[in-house]
């Protein structure tokens, strides 16, 4: 890799891994992604900030070489995690000398995870400082995005905020900075669902810690450094935002199409009350894809249709996701269908139990639907209509 500056004795160190397909072996990565690591090169100090994973570990002491350096002061560790972090300790092995600086929670995972020895650790609070020379590192803490100990760290002189997985992609590209707004807004967008939207809340409180900082570039742990960082900084606020999108999605799963005929008059009879509509086959859908519509969409379906007592299975990770991930959506409604009898819906409304949507009147239906089922699923259309109106009036009222 050439040698890649970010500004005058800033370095980019990290790598790019192409073809990695899952993530923690859940996330898919139809784009890659890249595991930053950068370089600062103080008057008087040098820091490297995190270290890539340990898959990768080669090409960061390559790129290390190929920038001339020959010792490293300080090991900035934003985030324990093994993609961050996994290759401190063979930096440590050939700059024997450096110092591993993070906070205290932060300091005691590394301990348990990668063994480091406690006399090799700088510990630092909320806003302390650290001098390199002619360059100062400000340590702000961003818990729970994702982690309980991530951090990020500002380059004062410079404006450049390192922000650990606040506001990352997982998106390979040879490009060092965002050139493509809109390929690395969705990029960012399937990330934040996948990884942020949990935590919604502590990533709009850890926004606002941010937000007021003169800010020119916002150099992430994963996909390419914000040049604009109003970019990445509106998309946060929208998405961690109580506001939703007048947006139904219907994921679905059908095994002798019941439940998909029960979807489909439900679909058209949303577009004919003029709402978007979004159905997700969960037999072929790719999970990432739903965790970005999850994030703005005003109502939730699920339909299932019922195996032997229960859920199908597609329909079970998917009502798990939806109380995972904890999108802000308003209404929760369940829709499916069963042969003799069984337990579907109580076990659908025991898996999302910690949604805080309101849940609608579900529509369970016996064989195939017939023509009052249908009515049942145009009275669930009209519900969707109204509670989207008094939705949006709420919102012109508050404005």
């Amino acid at each position: 890799m050439p040698e890649q500056i970010i500004k005058s004795k800033i370095y980019y160190v990290g790598a790019r891994d192409w073809d990695r397909p899952l993530f923690d072996e859940l996330i898919p990565l139809p784009d890659g992604t890249t595991y930053n690591a950068y370089l600062i090169k103080g008057s008087q100090k040098i820091a490297l900030l995190d270290a890539v994973d340990p898959t990768k570990e080669a090409e960061l002491l390559d790129n290390l070489r190929r920038i001339g350096v020959e010792r490293i002061d300080y090991v900035i560790s934003h985030h324990a995690e093994q993609d961050h972090s996994g290759a401190i300790p063979t930096i440590l092995e050939h700059f024997p000398m450096a110092q591993v600086v993070t906070n205290q929670k932060c300091a005691n995972l590394l301990k348990e995870h990668l063994l480091i020895p406690d006399e090799k650790f700088k510990i630092i609070s909320d806003g302390e400082k650290l001098l390199l020379g002619d360059k100062t590192m400000r340590f702000i803490f961003t818990p729970w995005v994702h982690w309980p100990e991530t951090m990020s760290t500002y380059l004062e002189e410079d404006k450049v905020l390192f922000s650990c997985d606040f506001f990352g992609s997982h998106l390979a590209t040879s490009n060092l900075f965002v050139d493509d707004e809109s390929r690395v807004y969705r990029s960012a967008k399937r990330y934040y669902a996948e990884i942020m939207m949990p935590f919604r809340t502590n990533a709009r409180q850890n926004l606002e810690k941010v937000r007021n900082l003169p800010i020119d570039l916002i150099a992430p742990s994963h996909g390419p450094i914000y040049p604009k960082p109003d970019l990445i900084m509106n998309a946060y606020t929208d998405w961690t935002s109580d506001t939703v999108k007048d947006e139904v999605l219907i994921p679905y799963v059908s095994m002798h199409g019941s439940t998909a005929k029960m979807v489909e008059h439900l679909t058209s009879a949303l577009i004919e009350r003029d709402l978007k509509v979004q159905p997700f086959n969960l037999s072929r859908t790719d999970i990432g894809e739903l965790a970005m519509a999850l994030v703005d969409a005003a109502t939730v379906v699920l339909g299932s249709p019922t195996v032997i007592l229960g859920p199908h299975p597609a329909a079970v990770t998917a009502a798990y996701l939806l109380n995972l991930l904890r999108p802000k959506t308003k209404y929760l409604g369940v829709i499916g269908s069963y042969g003799w009898g069984g337990k579907m819906l109580d076990q659908l409304s025991a898996i999302l139990s910690g949604m805080k949507a309101e849940i609608l009147s579900p529509v369970i239906i016996k064989g195939y639907p017939k023509p009052d089922d249908f009515k049942a699923l145009d009275m669930l259309a009209d519900t969707i209509a109204e509670k989207h109106r008094n939705l949006k009036q709420l919102e012109r009222d508050k404005s």
